[in-house]
């Protein structure tokens, strides 16, 4: 006998359980289907563990400030079986609750793997059929295997093989340098393990701005990480009980050996087996799943949200896409039709923390409009000082005709909360000007942001005075 609902849900990770909340809230009859854990990569085996882990490196980096205060500590005694363990009991204490929030919305949560089969119809392991007038898909995206750099989860890992590790190597080569790997590289840095990363574009965290990834760079140096960037990983092999990595970077051919090589060269979206073309929906050559307005996929009554789609793999973005889905299920007049990546934040833990939106500096040359810019450094706010965190900068884009904030990036302490105020400005088109005039408290770190937007304030000022 069939199951009959309003939406049927595939993935549980944070764009799927957030859309099967929403859909239930509206008064539809959801269904949500997992072959794996609720939360998905999200919850299990990434944003939360490895938040969890930089937490942990930053505490046990601040020993030092300790010390600073005349405590003697002893770092012989650290056991990293227990870092571990404290992050799996924060993933357990999340993904318990999301079941919790499962169970009161009254959601079928059905273990399984699920595969469409025709409209409306969804079958779990070939044996139980679902049916739904709208079926959502939002089964997130894997580790990209690159041939020679397979995976083997004991020296040569993923990052689902990084954050199972109980015990720390003596030396780890990072091949990839995108916020994965500067945040992993953080960790095992701050642990007391020797760092070697390795980036095949010309900076590091090349999505983001080069300027704020050569800043990074100069501080993960500093930390006594060793950062090659423009260098390309031509092979990786065992050797004996570790590995060995051929490199060729601007100055000639050379091996990196190591204990374990942690491999992010990316992802790939988890689009295969699930029916979707058999259904009519297209997918690019990479195997994203091609969208339209309210996250439609080109087969009537499917949507697709999160890393299967060529949006940003992100989980705040797989989040808001669910939603935007639902509203296009239920009819409701939702103002935005799909997420505009312009105004997606970045966010990287590591040590300074980066994060950002919008325009880059290497964007600006095909712009075709000329663009403004204006900059301020963490050591001119006091409190930056204060903390001893004065390294970092803020940097915000405009147009210089319109005013219009074009985009925003951060380095520094607190990055990823504070760009959010920027964020809002440019969401809802107000100017640097407001932010300027709208009276920050001190001593804080925002006082930055409030900084750059006076720099543009002064040089109007000036120029109107003139």
């Amino acid at each position: 006998m069939n199951s009959m609902y309003d939406l049927i849900v595939i993935g549980a990770g944070p764009g799927g359980y957030e859309a099967a909340l929403y859909g239930a809230k509206l008064g539809l009859k959801t269904a949500l289907v997992e072959r794996e854990s609720i939360g998905g990569v999200c919850l299990n085996w990434g944003c939360i563990p490895s938040k969890n882990l930089i937490h942990q490196a930053e505490n046990f980096r601040s020993l030092s400030e300790m010390e600073a205060m005349g405590v003697e500590v002893d770092r012989s005694s650290l056991d990293y079986g227990l870092v571990y363990a404290q992050s799996r009991k924060v993933v357990e204490t999340l993904t318990n609750g999301v079941v919790g929030l499962l169970k009161q919305a009254k959601i079928e949560v059905i273990k399984g793997t699920a595969t469409i089969t025709g409209p409306g119809e969804v079958s779990v392991d070939g044996e139980k059929m679902l049916m739904a007038k709208s079926i959502l898909v939002a089964t997130g995206s894997q580790p990209l295997k690159v041939s020679g750099f397979e995976f083997d989860e004991e020296r040569i890992l993923s990052s689902t093989g990084f954050l199972s590790l109980t015990e720390l190597p003596k030396r780890l080569v990072i091949l990839g340098a995108g916020a994965i790997g500067c945040e992993f590289a953080f960790v095992m840095n701050s642990f007391g393990v020797e760092v070697t990363l390795v980036e095949a574009a010309k900076h590091i965290l090349p999505t983001e701005d080069q300027e704020i990834g050569g800043l990074l760079k100069r501080r993960l140096t500093d930390q006594g990480l060793t950062v090659l960037d423009n260098t390309t990983a031509i092979s990786l092999s065992k050797t004996g009980v570790g590995i060995a990595v051929d490199i060729r970077g601007p100055d000639g051919d050379r091996t990196i050996n190591a204990d374990k090589a942690l491999v992010v060269f990316g992802r790939k979206p988890n689009t295969e087996g699930l029916g979707l073309q058999e259904m009519g929906a297209k997918l690019d050559s990479k195997g994203y799943v091609r969208v339209r307005d309210g996250q439609q996929t080109d087969s009537a009554g499917i949507y697709a949200i999160g890393d299967i789609t060529a949006t940003p793999a992100l989980a705040h973005v797989a989040s808001r896409e669910g939603e935007i889905a639902i509203d296009h299920i239920i009819g409701r007049c939702a103002k935005d039709t799909g997420v505009n990546v312009k105004l997606v934040p970045s966010a990287i833990y590591c040590e300074p923390q980066v994060s950002g939106f919008g325009l880059r500096e290497q964007d600006i040359a095909a712009c075709g409009f000329k663009v403004g810019k204006v900059s301020y450094p963490y050591v001119a706010a006091g409190k930056s000082t204060a903390i001893g965190r004065p390294e970092g900068l803020v940097k915000i884009f405009i147009d210089e005709i319109s005013g219009e904030i074009l985009g925003a990036h951060i380095i520094g302490q607190n990055a990823t909360e504070m760009i959010h105020e920027i964020l809002l400005a440019a969401s809802t088109e107000l100017l640097l000007e407001d932010i300027a005039n709208m009276v920050h408290a001190h001593p804080t770190l925002s006082e930055v942001i409030v900084g750059a937007a006076k720099q543009e304030l002064i040089i109007d000022k000036l120029i109107t005075r003139n």
